[in-house]
């Protein structure tokens, strides 16, 4: 199995080039920065839709269906998960009711069809209560997690640091290290690939010495995973050493005095339109979404 293929985190999509890829990497963040900052103190009617227009931007930027099988399927299955789990769980409302008068007075019909027990089977007890709340957290995991995975996916690293260093740039004001922390981030972002192959290649080389786990035991097995997690560090801190004598040798002695534009931010047509449409969003934020 290929991880770097199967795992899709924080991986870029360089082909096709949809038009997700061609709107600025600010543009892109400020979106993102909304899709993060919306959900707060929204009811779930706006979290649910919130859903609906990720799957639709995805299918509008016309991503191949096993990429977006990638990203999205196990996001889903963890989404539906959790939703079946906090439906199911008790809502936290442990109120006794007692009624007021006594048992042998006939009871009158209900004025309204509410119901605080929406289903009631025995070991299936779901209340509105734990129904919103599932509503709640599954959509926010999706919407957290989809929205920062999509934005990985349609910019590339040198983008992204180039954006966020150009957005950073007023805090220099403050004798903050912006272009220290952007270089840092190009490095953390182009290490992930590196740490998936590495992973991958001890997980191949377990596999073809057969081991035999159940003949190990508990405490010989614990012994083999410790030693394939202590290679992994070994080799990781060995990449990274390389990586710092490689910009060392090429004079990289200060972000400052070796500033590599990684590339060149440009605002387009197409992103006018993006951050002119943050203006009806947060409108529909507001009238739609309401206060929770």
């Amino acid at each position: 199995m290929d991880l770097l293929r199967s795992l899709p985190i924080g991986l870029y999509l360089d082909k096709p080039l949809t038009w997700l890829h061609k709107l600025d990497a600010r543009v892109k963040f400020v979106w993102l920065m909304a899709f993060l900052a919306a959900p707060l103190l929204a009811n779930p009617w706006w979290r649910l839709g919130l859903v609906g227009f990720l799957m639709i931007v995805t299918l509008l930027a016309r991503i191949p269906l096993r990429v977006w099988r990638q990203q999205m399927g196990w996001l889903v299955f963890l989404c539906v998960l959790v939703f079946i789990i906090t439906a199911l769980t008790p809502d936290g409302l442990s109120v006794s009711i007692q009624p007021r008068l006594p048992d042998s007075t006939v009871n009158l019909p209900q004025a309204t069809d509410y119901n605080y027990v929406l289903l009631d089977k025995g070991r299936l007890f779901v209340t509105r209560r734990s129904l919103e709340l599932a509503v709640r957290i599954s959509t926010l995991i999706f919407t957290l997690i989809y929205s920062t995975n999509l934005f990985l996916l349609t910019t590339a690293p040198e983008e992204i640091t180039a954006g966020l260093e150009n957005l950073m740039s007023p805090l220099r004001r403050f004798n903050l290290p912006v272009t220290e922390i952007s270089l840092t981030l190009t490095l953390s972002l182009r290490f992930i690939p590196l740490v998936l192959e590495e992973v991958q290649n001890l997980a191949r080389s377990i596999r073809t010495r057969a081991i035999d786990w159940k003949k190990l035991g508990l405490k010989n097995s614990a012994k083999v995973w410790l030693t394939v997690i202590e290679k992994i560090l070994d080799n990781l801190l060995l990449r990274a050493e390389q990586i710092a004598i490689a910009m060392e040798v090429r004079g990289f002695t200060s972000p400052d005095e070796h500033l590599v534009r990684w590339h060149q931010l440009r605002l387009g047509m197409g992103d006018s339109i993006a951050l002119f449409a943050l203006i009806p969003f947060w409108i529909a934020r507001f009238l739609v979404g309401g206060m929770d």
